[in-house]
């Protein structure tokens, strides 16, 4: 098999994710752009987290040309993609529990806000814990996820729940376990994960959908323009002054 036909299997893949993704997942991109835009409405604020390579899509829809000004991060220290060494450190500390309860405690989010948590397993303390304190303490989560994973492996956390578990919107990525989405005979192991393709739409998808009812409302979407565009720093520097006491990232 040629280089380009393994090229085109995984695009082909990945666009089929992507469309299971579409026509299975409507109703619930709407609920989570719906309660984006109330947040926004009401004074709120936005979060995201994601551990290791989940880390990724938290990271796309934050201070994102065409984005939502207010979609916060939500780091913690060691898990925020790999740039810890060595790597499997940000391995080890998801599967830590009490981390996500002394991170939420230390953070600025409070009751009303929303926190998108970004975990393709949805098995390990981190996630779990971290949507679990949340709820407790007022804040709504928007969950993504692969549901799979929760008929396919077991938990990894003292509650022995998955992520899904404790969301009040949760979004399936369709993403089977393992990730990797093409095989070959010559290859031991799986190989061409889709994970991050996928998630990142739709996240990007959500946050369409809030700037759409937003505007439907008749509220102008706090949206970032790009700054190698005329304008655009004048634009997001308007932007970044009226809504920031809700932007921790200029902090």
């Amino acid at each position: 098999m040629s280089d380009s036909e393994l090229a085109g299997q995984f695009l082909d893949a990945a666009i089929g994710l992507l469309r299971r993704v579409r026509d299975e997942e409507t109703e619930a991109v709407t609920a989570a752009g719906t309660l984006v835009a109330d947040t926004v409405a009401a004074g709120g604020r936005l979060f995201a987290f994601g551990a290791g390579h989940s880390s990724l899509a938290a990271q796309d829809i934050v201070y994102r040309a065409g984005g939502l000004a207010l979609m916060n991060l939500l780091a913690v220290p060691g898990v925020v993609g790999v740039d810890v060494v060595p790597a499997t450190l940000g391995s080890a500390l998801e599967r830590v529990e009490g981390l996500a309860t002394a991170v939420l405690d230390t953070s600025p989010l409070r009751a009303g806000d929303v926190l998108v948590i970004i975990s393709l397993s949805g098995r390990n303390a981190l996630p779990v814990e971290m949507a679990l304190h949340a709820r407790a303490l007022g804040v709504r989560v928007i969950g993504v996820t692969s549901v799979a994973y929760a008929t396919e492996t077991t938990p990894r956390n003292a509650s022995g729940t998955f992520l899904k578990d404790h969301c009040d919107v949760v979004l399936d990525s369709k993403i089977a376990p393992g990730d990797a989405v093409l095989t070959l005979e010559s290859v031991p192991a799986p190989f061409a994960p889709a994970s991050t393709v996928v998630t990142s739409a739709v996240l990007q998808s959500v946050m369409a959908t809030a700037a759409g009812i937003l505007a439907d409302r008749g509220i102008e979407p706090p949206l970032l323009r790009s700054g190698n565009v005329d304008g655009g720093h004048d634009w997001n520097a308007r932007i970044l002054k009226q809504y920031g006491d809700r932007i921790f990232y200029e902090r």
